[in-house]
């Protein structure tokens, strides 16, 4: 097998883990084990934690100490030994330290799944910027994979989701070890301070007004970004409990429909350089975040009869809101900070979007579903997409008004090769 085919299987397997339990916990947590969504919503703070916590760590670990395919086996195993765990425990105060201890182990192989194709490939002379992306993309595939077998299997509400991840995190576990390796680099100087080894420079960004109206922004939109992901599958599952849609195609599938917005998110990666070239940073950053509004705001009005192209055209649009912000925040911050701690940044970048606003939003929004939104342990679905596509609404319309940023075609420029 080449050396590009190992990294795609690589890349498959990576999200194929994540999208075996990530969709469907919701209906394994109110379904079959009926714990509160209050609870639920720390659950899915655990990646916003895990986020915060580990990639720093593991990124000092692999620059000094172990080679990075090793680190990333390792993780990938001990996280798959604590998912088979998983359905063992009986209570959600536990559910949450176990789930944060196979977080803690996942969320950082995502960036070290990055760095090992990079120094591949650069290593046997690809071009890594036209090699990557379809590399990247089998990722994607990976996840709507995992989401198609969880469903079809019989196991949206079962345990089994759990043992179906923790089988390919051991088999990817193992399998890193045969890939070439890629030793420690040994790029933080000896005589770097802690916070410089920690990338906690990047910092003093804040001090930017600019810059740090961005992060901040970035913050309350990466509070949005895990909503569909923690409520969607149990959303569509709970029309079963409407007897006129029992029996529906979307009841029975759910899981196959949320999985074209992973579809959607593939094809919009391909339109972003010629949005970013036509319309700039700032107005496809707000692009995003009025597809959020419509992603909430389609959910509120949809069900699985007549209402069903709005449930298909918000999973259409969730292309749009999540990569188009992902991307082109992620070039705001290329274009906008030194070189010297370009990278820093955009671990800072991510740390606020999927770490304090991922905690942020899992936290807020299960304390209010529990506490405004459910009666009778009935959830008034309607309220609650539109609440959501409100509070998107509302970031929408403040990073318009306060978010200041010209539009360059240069700055843009090298995306589209």
């Amino acid at each position: 097998m080449n050396i590009k085919n190992r990294l795609t299987l690589m890349s498959f397997v990576q999200f194929f883990i994540w999208g075996a339990w990530l969709i469907t916990v919701g209906n394994y947590w109110f379904a079959t084990k009926e714990w509160s969504g209050a609870e639920f919503g720390a659950i899915f703070s655990t990646l916003g934690l895990s986020s915060i916590i580990m990639p720093a760590l593991t990124g000092i670990i692999a620059d000094k100490w172990i080679n990075a395919e090793k680190l990333y086996g390792i993780l990938h195993i001990i996280g798959g030994l604590i998912l088979c765990y998983i359905p063992q425990v009986d209570n959600p105060n536990s559910f949450f330290w176990v789930i944060f201890m196979a977080m803690l182990c996942y969320m950082p192989t995502i960036a070290l799944s990055n760095s090992i194709a990079y120094t591949i490939l650069k290593k046997n002379n690809f071009n890594v910027i036209k090699v990557f992306p379809p590399i990247r993309v089998w990722g994607t595939i990976g996840f709507i994979a995992a989401m198609w077998i969880t469903n079809l299997s019989g196991n949206k509400a079962s345990a089994n989701m759990f043992y179906i991840s923790a089988v390919a995190a051991v088999a990817l576990g193992i399998y890193s070890f045969f890939l070439p390796k890629c030793p420690p680099q040994k790029l933080i100087a000896e005589n770097s301070t802690l916070v410089q080894k920690l990338g906690l420079n990047a910092f003093k960004l804040f001090g930017t007004y600019k810059i740090a109206l961005f992060f901040v922004f970035s913050m309350f939109l990466g509070a949005a970004l895990q909503l569909t992901n923690m409520y969607g599958d149990a959303f569509l599952s709970d029309f079963e409990k409407i007897p006129e849609y029992a029996d529906s195609f979307v009841v029975k599938y759910s899981t196959i429909i949320m999985s074209i917005s992973q579809i959607s998110e593939t094809l919009f990666i391909l339109t972003i350089p010629f949005f970013l070239k036509r319309f700039g940073i700032k107005q496809v950053m707000l692009m995003s975040m009025f597809a959020w509004v419509l992603r909430f705001g389609f959910f509120a009005y949809g069900n699985p009869s007549g209402g069903l192209w709005m449930i298909i055209l918000s999973c259409i649009v969730y292309g749009m809101a999540f990569d188009f912000f992902n991307i082109s925040g992620s070039l705001f911050v290329e274009t906008s900070t030194d070189s010297n701690i370009r990278s820093s940044a955009q671990g800072l970048f991510m740390m606020m979007t999927n770490g304090f606003g991922a905690v942020l939003g899992s936290s807020i929004s299960g304390y209010a579903i529990d506490t405004y939104f459910t009666a009778n342990g009935i959830k008034n679905w309607q309220s609650i997409w539109f609440s959501f596509a409100i509070y998107a609404l509302i970031i929408a319309v403040l990073f318009a008004i306060f978010f200041k940023h010209r539009h360059n075609p240069d700055e843009v420029e090298h995306v589209s090769h």
